[in-house]
């Protein structure tokens, strides 16, 4: 085996162990714990597992929030280890170190080196699920810097010219400001903006199907488009990424890299190059593949 990642979300522990061609040679799940003690054991246990006695195997964990390098403590929206020590828990209950790696992050990897933005470079990976999140990779590494919040997409601020011209109000988000991205491009977001524009709140899945006959939720996506081709149009005055990757359940949704490609030709300035919108190929395994890959290049083997 090469490599093993573990994708760690709010209801689920997924193992997955890498062959030397990356395909999964065995995978273990298990439910999520509620409580912090269990889930530090449950997670060493996964661990243990997926290094089948193999101290050397490089083990990344993939998991959504974030981790303080200077303390060391985690913050976190849907697991129960804010201001906790969560990797250093982990590896001091498995026995062994571990590679610790936002599950965004994770996935831009994954794709950058596997997957959809495999060949180009710089890849952005845009995650559009319950929450709004990414990564840049360049050459094929993850770009991070001292506080490693990079990345954090969901938390730009909206355009304020979009929101004047659709009398969208600001709304607060999950971290605390006022204003970000996610508050109207996550899937809940969706629904809320469905709400300010129509007065009726639909859930993504009901907006992606009626969008074609309904006048009003047509409406509804083009304002979601125009708001997330001003995110793409941040990131390509920033990073000029040669190809965003689109992670999370909204990526589903039938048409959306057409869709967000034509808002973000749109939005670029008259006759400058767009990046490319592409939907993720990895599936259920793009996390665990990204973290397992992270931990295999912070052994220098990769």
């Amino acid at each position: 085996m090469i490599a093993a990642g573990i994708d760690l979300g709010g209801t689920k522990i997924e193992a997955q162990v890498f062959a030397p061609d990356w395909t999964v040679a065995r995978r273990r799940r298990v439910d999520t714990p509620h409580d912090y003690d269990a889930l530090v054991a449950a997670m060493a246990e996964q661990v243990t597992w997926a290094s089948g006695g193999d101290a050397a195997l490089p083990v990344g964990i993939a998991a959504a929030g974030l981790v303080n390098p200077a303390s060391g403590l985690a913050y976190t929206a849907n697991l129960p280890a804010t201001g906790r020590p969560f990797p250093a828990d982990i590896a001091a209950a498995a026995g062994r170190p571990v590679t610790y790696v936002n599950d965004c992050r994770a996935l831009a990897l994954s794709e950058a080196v596997f997957g959809a933005g495999r060949g180009l470079n710089p890849v952005a990976g845009l995650i559009l699920g319950t929450g709004v999140g990414g990564g840049v990779v360049v050459n094929g590494q993850l770009l991070q810097g001292p506080s490693l919040t990079g990345g954090e997409f969901g938390h730009f601020a909206l355009p304020a010219h979009v929101l004047a011209r659709h009398g969208l109000p600001l709304r607060q988000c999950g971290c605390g400001r006022t204003g970000c991205t996610e508050t109207y491009l996550s899937g809940p977001g969706l629904s809320h903006l469905a709400q300010a524009l129509t007065g009726s709140a639909r859930t993504p899945r009901e907006i992606a199907a009626g969008r074609s006959g309904d006048p009003a939720l047509a409406r509804v996506w083009e304002v979601w488009c125009e708001l997330a081709a001003e995110l793409v149009i941040t990131l390509t005055f920033t990073i000029d990424p040669e190809v965003v990757v689109l992670g999370g359940g909204l990526s589903q949704i039938a048409g959306i890299a057409g869709d967000l490609a034509a808002a973000t030709a749109r939005a670029q300035l008259p006759g400058f190059h767009t990046p490319l919108i592409r939907v993720a190929q990895g599936g259920d395994a793009s996390g665990a593949r990204g973290a397992a890959h992270a931990a295999l290049q912070e052994t220098g083997h990769a």
